[in-house]
């Protein structure tokens, strides 16, 4: 959990979930996430079995990631769901 609560940490997980991306495409994906803090947060994720680095250089999730990004899509779909209706209550109508 320690590892999961730094910054960066779960959007880098996030934009790997659907395939593999070299540093850079990740990197640009990431926004304003330096490069330094990028290659920390990728090693501190390799040192912790949840992505690997492949021999093309780019970078994949492993099982682990993999399950994780699973309970990731349901936090997502969850606040999905709420803001729809919060935003429901927010209108004049609602």
């Amino acid at each position: 959990m320690e590892l999961l609560g730094q910054r960066w940490i779960l959007r880098a997980l996030w934009e790997l979930e659907p395939g593999p991306l070299g540093f850079l495409e990740l990197r640009r994906r990431m926004g304003n996430c330096s490069s330094s803090t990028l290659s920390e947060r990728l090693q501190q994720l390799q040192n912790a079995a949840m992505i690997e680095k492949r021999s093309d250089k780019t970078y994949e999730l492993t099982v682990a990631g993999m399950e994780l990004g699973a309970a990731l899509q349901q936090v997502w779909d969850w606040s999905e769901r709420w803001s729809a209706h919060l935003d429901t209550r927010s209108t004049p109508d609602g």
